[in-house]
């Protein structure tokens, strides 16, 4: 045998997941589990592309932008808001249109969040 450890899907979504936590280095995660940090790296590129699927434990978790609804914005003109969702993270509002993709929602909340603290 290679000596290598064989992780489930679970397994690796769940420490993906837990290396996108607020304040967590993929650094520390990877010394954690005895991995490396490529290999954490790839299994959050496999989460983002639905490879993985986030176990419903951390899924549930209050870790990503809560979600506001604005029912004022329902009575105004389309032309005013030309994007499907808007997410507010502090100070700041995040407009995605139809093109985005869930990375690109990730990669902007967490801007936003770094930017808040």
């Amino acid at each position: 045998p290679s000596g290598r450890r064989r992780r489930t899907k679970a397994e690796r979504a769940r420490i993906a997941a837990e290396s996108m936590m607020p304040g967590v280095t993929v650094a520390d995660i990877a010394r954690r589990y005895g991995t490396t940090r490529w290999q954490i790296y790839d299994w959050r590129k496999q989460l983002r592309q639905g490879n993985l699927v986030v176990p419903e434990s951390v899924a549930s978790l209050p870790v990503f932008a809560e979600l506001v609804v604005d029912d004022s914005a329902a009575a105004a003109p389309a032309a005013a808001t030309r994007s499907d969702i808007e997410i507010v993270v502090g100070d700041v509002m995040i407009r995605a249109g139809a093109g985005a993709d869930e990375g690109q929602l990730m990669r902007a909340i967490r801007a936003a969040r770094a930017a808040a603290s």
